[in-house]
């Protein structure tokens, strides 16, 4: 009786072990597989079926012609300078500006500090497409419209940034910046030499999402610029499907290519990424 209790728990174990692993595949399908669809669009020639059915996700014929065709259609590489331009900026401002904040949050005594705590929380309560208009008058009003600073200044610090860069220095023990307090550091010093290298993880993070959202932004981007000269890629790369062109080979390949900088941001950064994300959920 004891054995067959103990090969019905197994049984039940490797039941619950198949559904887990089911349920991953069936996730891991529903991300990647779009991002596979239009890789293999984009290497497909035009002798190629793109909506055959059954559909067929590897190429016969694959060949990058439709990368080059990118490239004649629209100046993507300017485009892509543009974005690279906006996303380092919103990086640095982000890092910095969170960082600072962030700790006078979690480590600094002033009047109005949990004031600021729950201000920073209720502006990632209002949808962003309902104070688009007050920000487009606002950069009207200072003559930054049709600029990548005016792109930029909006999401230059993020609330969550915030409030992430608060968590981690909050979850850091009190004892290390008191013993250096005691010797004569001041609140600079030990942010600097003491609170910013322990949370290089969660900076990677910031780091992270800041890059993503300012990269495939479109809608304020298209707000905001005029210019074709100051395009942003994803703004640039709707010039690929319209009423001149409709090519989805052409918007597959445009499409790999805005990903691929995110895929090779994330690559260099995973491994402090990972980790930064634990050290922001410790406490809040």
């Amino acid at each position: 009786m004891t054995a067959g209790i103990g090969r019905n728990r197994r049984r039940g174990r490797g039941w619950s072990l198949a559904a887990r692993y089911l349920l991953l595949l069936a996730v891991l399908a529903l991300t990647v597989g779009p991002f596979l669809w239009q890789l293999s669009t984009s290497l497909k020639g035009p002798g190629e079926d793109i909506y055959r059915y059954p559909p067929s996700l590897v190429p016969h014929h694959p060949t990058l012609a439709n990368y080059a065709a990118v490239a004649r259609t629209i100046p993507v590489w300017d485009f892509a300078l543009n974005s690279l331009r906006v996303a380092g900026a919103n990086v640095l401002t982000n890092c910095v500006g969170a960082a600072l904040a962030g700790y006078a949050l979690a480590r600094l005594r002033f009047r109005g500090r949990r004031v600021a705590v729950v201000v920073f929380v209720a502006a990632m309560l209002v949808p962003v497409e309902s104070i688009m208009i007050a920000q487009f008058l606002t950069l009207r009003q200072l003559q930054l419209n049709n600029t990548l600073l005016g792109v930029v200044l909006p999401g230059c610090i993020g609330a969550m940034n915030v409030l992430l860069m608060r968590n981690a220095f909050a979850a850091l023990p009190y004892e290390v910046e008191e013993a250096a307090f005691v010797d004569g550091a001041h609140a600079w010093q030990r942010f600097v030499r003491i609170a910013l290298p322990s949370v290089r993880g969660i900076l990677a993070v910031v780091a992270v999402f800041a890059f993503i959202g300012a990269w495939d932004d479109f809608l304020w981007p298209l707000i905001v610029l005029s210019d074709q000269s100051k395009f942003t890629l994803t703004v640039g790369l709707n010039y690929l499907h319209g009423t001149f062109a409709d090519n989805q080979r052409l918007v597959a390949a445009g499409s790999v290519i805005a990903v691929l900088p995110l895929i090779a941001l994330f690559a260099c950064l995973q491994r402090y990424f990972f980790r930064g994300v634990g050290e922001g959920a410790v406490k809040g």
